[in-house]
C-alpha cells in the first residue's frame, strides 16, 4: 500500500519539476523516477511517440536496467504496442501467461508482472508509462489508480516538450534536424567552458549514397538513412547528440570526449556499417561511411569547430571510402611585432 500523503507529495514535486523542464529526456526521467517511488516496481519506463504513432521519439528508464536504452517500439507488438493500439491500461499479473508480453533481447532483469498506462492528449495516445516487477501480481487497483494519476500529471508538460522535439527532428531518421545543430553545439561549448571538459564533433557522410537512390530508388535510400541513424545510436552514449545536417550528412556531438575516445567511436561506427549489409527489400547493400573528427581547442566558436570537422571529412573522402580522419589543430595566431 502507498501512503496517500506520500503519493500526493511525489505528484506535486513532479508537477513542479515538469513545469520548468524543457528537455524531453530529462522530463521523462523525472516521470520514471516518480513512478518508481510511487509504485511497487523494480523498473519503470516511459516511451513517447512521434506524430505517426509508429516511431519511438524518446524514452527513459529508472530502476533495474536504467542504464540500457529504452526498448524499441512496434505498433501492436508487445505490451506497450498493445496499449497504444487499444488506448487501454494493461495490468498483467503473470507475464508468462499473457501472449502480449515479449522478452526483449538483453533485457537483463526479471519481469513477472507489468502495469502499463497510455498517455493521452486530445484523445490520441502519445506514449506509454510502464512499471514492472520481478514478483507475481505486484500491481493492484490502488497501483493502477496512482499510475493513472501520474500519467495525467505528466502528459501535458511531456506533450509540450514532445512537440518542441518534433519541430527540430528529422522525420526520416528521428535524428535532430539541421536547425538544431549550431544552437546545441554552442550550448555544449559553453557547458565545456564551465566544466573544463572538451567535446568532439564527428561529421559523417555516407559514401556514394547518390548511387543508392539512382539504382534502388528513394525508398531504399530512406531505409539506408534510417538504419545508419539507428546504428549510430546503438554505438554511442544516450546523451550523445545525432543531427542530420542534410542529405546523407550527419553530425554527432560527443560531450566531454577527447580526440582518442572520439576516434574510437568513429571507427566503431565505420565498422558497424561496413560489417553488416542493409536489407533494402530487393537487395542487401554494404554502405560505408566516411568520418571527420574534430575536438574543441578550448577557444574556437561552434562554426570554427564544425569547419575543422568538415575539412577532416574532406580528407577522409580523399583517402578512400569508409575512412576516419582526425582534424588538424588550428595554427596559433601569429602576433605582429
Amino acid at each position: 500500500m502507498t501512503d496517500a500523503g506520500r503519493a500526493l507529495t511525489v505528484l506535486m514535486q513532479l508537477t513542479r519539476t515538469l513545469a520548468h523542464e524543457r528537455c524531453l529526456e530529462t522530463a521523462l526521467r523525472a516521470v520514471t523516477d516518480a513512478a518508481l517511488d510511487l509504485l511497487p516496481a523494480d523498473h519503470t519506463s516511459v516511451r513517447v511517440l512521434d506524430d505517426s504513432e509508429h516511431e519511438l521519439l524518446a524514452g527513459a528508464r529508472s530502476g533495474a536496467g536504467a542504464s540500457q536504452r529504452p526498448v524499441s517500439f512496434q505498433p501492436n507488438v508487445g505490451v506497450a504496442g498493445w496499449v497504444v493500439a487499444h488506448g487501454e491500461v494493461a495490468c498483467i499479473d503473470d507475464c508468462a501467461e499473457d501472449s502480449r508480453f515479449l522478452v526483449a533481447p538483453g533485457q537483463g532483469f526479471t519481469i513477472r508482472s507489468i502495469l502499463s498506462v497510455p498517455l493521452f492528449v486530445s484523445g490520441k495516445v502519445v506514449g506509454v508509462l510502464s512499471a514492472s516487477s520481478a514478483r507475481l501480481r505486484a500491481f493492484d487497483e490502488e497501483a493502477e489508480t496512482f499510475a493513472r494519476l501520474l500519467a495525467n500529471c505528466a502528459v501535458t508538460p511531456i506533450d509540450r516538450a514532445r512537440l518542441e522535439r518534433i519541430a527540430v527532428t528529422d522525420a526520416h531518421t528521428l535524428a535532430f534536424n539541421r536547425h538544431y545543430l549550431l544552437p546545441r553545439l554552442r550550448e555544449e561549448l559553453e557547458r565545456a567552458r564551465q566544466t573544463v571538459t572538451v567535446p568532439s564533433v564527428l561529421l559523417m557522410d555516407l559514401d556514394d549514397f547518390k548511387g543508392v537512390n539512382d539504382t534502388h530508388l528513394h525508398q531504399a535510400g530512406d531505409t539506408v538513412l534510417r538504419v545508419f541513424a539507428d546504428r549510430v545510436r546503438q554505438a554511442v552514449r544516450r546523451h550523445d547528440v545525432l543531427v542530420r545536417r542534410g542529405g546523407d550528412e550527419f553530425v554527432l556531438i560527443l560531450p566531454a570526449t577527447g580526440t582518442v575516445a572520439a576516434d574510437v567511436v568513429a571507427r566503431r561506427i565505420c565498422r558497424s556499417m561496413a560489417d553488416e549489409p542493409i536489407d533494402v527489400g530487393a537487395a542487401h547493400l554494404t554502405q560505408t561511411v566516411s568520418i571527420g573528427v574534430a575536438t574543441w581547442d578550448g577557444h574556437e566558436v561552434a562554426e570554427e569547430l564544425e569547419a575543422r570537422a568538415d575539412q577532416a571529412l574532406y580528407d577522409a573522402k580523399g583517402a578512400g571510402k569508409g575512412r576516419v580522419s582526425l582534424a588538424q589543430a588550428k595554427p596559433p595566431i601569429q602576433e605582429e611585432i
